[in-house]
């Protein structure tokens, strides 16, 4: 069902309806900081007070030309700057996705996104904080690992996430779990065919449990992103059995998501971090993250002819 509703919601009548709704712009506004950077400022510097780390999302995804590229990397570079002047950076981060900076712009989207990429990568050094690749659909995964190694190279710091659902994303966790490599575990929000993902929950599920333990077991920095308490309580029995410190590992969860978990975590001496987007391209992530609870997804379609 999830992905059907993906399928649905990508169409550009939906998108358009959707986008329009009073509905929509209402409770978006649970998952995003705000419209712009200054919103999101305001939110992380609350979170900090809170002892919740912070990654920041410049929301953006499969930009159409190169000017529009430069932009997301030029947003990027300004918000790192502001993370630094707020005395912020010790604990909040970037997450980039590589489409946003012109990964998809025809033959020369490769070399585009990765030059983007390298100048963000060093406005995170100069600010005194670190930056995570997000990664999107199974068809950009080579493109971006290969952009991951070449910016470890000079910034070994950079992060990278990979998706439980898909079938190669044990071999990937055993080639990443290296030292000093951080890697972001999500099971994956994106609707992928069946012959490169997991098709049940369960099987997700228990490939999600499979690839913790391989990155656990490893010398990088685990970065486990869930909702599910069940995969957090054994994230941080693993973590305990395995002799792990707070700083040698992290749980990461969606802003608006499970908020009082994520301060009880906190509190119990866990490193959490929250995935905090923010800006006015809202639509693709609101989206997948209705798509995670469809009974969601089918309220707000239900009020699209309303």
């Amino acid at each position: 069902m999830p992905k059907l509703l993906l399928a649905a919601a990508q169409t550009r009548p939906v998108r358009a309806s959707v986008s329009a709704l009073p509905i929509s712009r209402k409770m978006v506004r649970r998952f995003i900081a705000g419209p712009d950077a200054e919103s999101a400022l305001q939110v992380t510097k609350s979170l900090r007070e809170q002892d919740l780390s912070v990654t920041l999302d410049v929301l953006g995804e499969d930009v159409t030309d190169r000017a529009q590229a430069a932009a997301t990397a030029a947003a990027y570079r300004s918000l790192l700057v502001s993370l630094k002047e707020h005395g912020l950076a010790d604990r909040a981060e970037v997450s980039v996705k590589l489409s946003a900076l012109g990964q998809a712009l025809g033959p020369d989207g490769y070399q585009i996104a990765m030059e983007n990429a390298f100048s963000v990568a060093a406005a995170a050094s100069e600010a005194g904080t670190t930056m995570t690749l997000d990664m999107e659909d199974h068809t950009t995964i080579d493109s971006t690992l290969g952009i991951l190694a070449e910016l470890r190279a000079q910034y070994p710091w950079v992060g990278a996430v990979l998706q439980a659902a898909l079938y190669r994303t044990e071999g990937d966790c055993r080639d990443l779990a290296t030292a000093g490599s951080r890697i972001r575990l999500v099971k994956g929000a994106y609707a992928e065919p069946a012959s490169v993902a997991h098709p049940a929950k369960a099987d997700v599920d228990a490939a999600y449990r499979r690839c913790m333990e391989i990155l656990f077991s490893g010398e990088g920095h685990p970065m486990i992103a869930t909702h599910d308490l069940a995969l957090v309580a054994e994230a941080c029995a693993t973590a305990n059995r395995l002799g792990r410190t707070r700083d040698s590992w992290e749980l990461q969860m969606l802003y608006g998501i499970r908020t009082d978990e994520q301060l009880s975590l906190a509190k119990a001496g866990v490193d959490v971090r929250v995935y905090l987007p923010f800006g006015t391209d809202w639509y693709g992530y609101y989206i997948r993250r209705l798509a995670e609870r469809p009974a969601n997804m089918l309220f707000l379609l239900r009020h699209l002819n309303g």
